[in-house]
């Protein structure tokens, strides 16, 4: 091993004792091909459903994050960029949760209007009120809100894992793209099955 490649290492870091799921913009906009935003994303709700309901059960906090604009000024550049934001809208179907999600009333519900969950939200004061030390990141896009999410996680001092299956995005090349910098940078990146083995061993 070079002396370039050793400073390169990384080291897994699992999950704490006290683990949230952050299911990011799991929306109607974002799974329903039809939305300009939308991409074929059945796998991945299903995977999220699984990994809802592992967390429901122990009694872990869930926050799914939705994106909703309410006036003209929000963010502004970002919606000039990407017009196709402009649908999502308060009263928009795109912006309500995808219906097969297990929602439950003791859920958070996050709304955003940029990437990271938590950029202009209370996403990070919520997490600590409840001891939080770790986080499963989910949801739509991989390379967007997804990613953005998972590295504001580490800046916000989580250890974060990535589940494969239970994020998507509607480019296959940045998908796989940035779950790779992902993991060898801000997250573990594992599969379906090895995230679940890891809160299984919680117990």
């Amino acid at each position: 091993m070079t002396d370039h490649q050793r400073s390169l290492e990384r080291s897994a870091q699992g999950l704490g004792r006290r683990p949230a799921l952050i299911v990011v913009d799991v929306i109607n906009g974002f799974t329903d091909p039809v939305c300009p935003l939308g991409s074929e994303a059945d796998e991945v709700v299903a995977a999220n459903v699984a990994l809802m309901q592992v967390f429901h059960e122990h009694g872990w906090p869930v926050a799914l994050t939705t994106v909703i604009y309410r006036c003209e000024s929000e963010a502004r550049v970002f919606r000039n960029r990407l017009p196709a934001l402009n649908l999502l809208t308060p009263d928009s179907h795109w912006v309500a949760f995808d219906p097969r999600l297990p929602v439950r009333q003791s859920d958070w519900l996050i709304e955003k209007i940029h990437a990271s969950a938590f950029h202009g939200t209370s996403l990070h004061e919520q997490l600590q009120e409840a001891q939080i030390d770790s986080l499963v990141v989910t949801g739509l896009t991989t390379s967007g809100c997804v990613r953005a999410s998972a590295v504001d996680g580490l800046q916000n001092n989580y250890k974060v894992v990535v589940p494969i299956e239970a994020v998507g995005d509607r480019d296959a090349n940045a998908h796989s793209a940035n779950l790779y910098d992902l993991n060898a940078k801000y997250a573990d990146v594992l599969t379906l099955k090895d995230t679940l083995a890891l809160l299984m061993a919680l117990d």
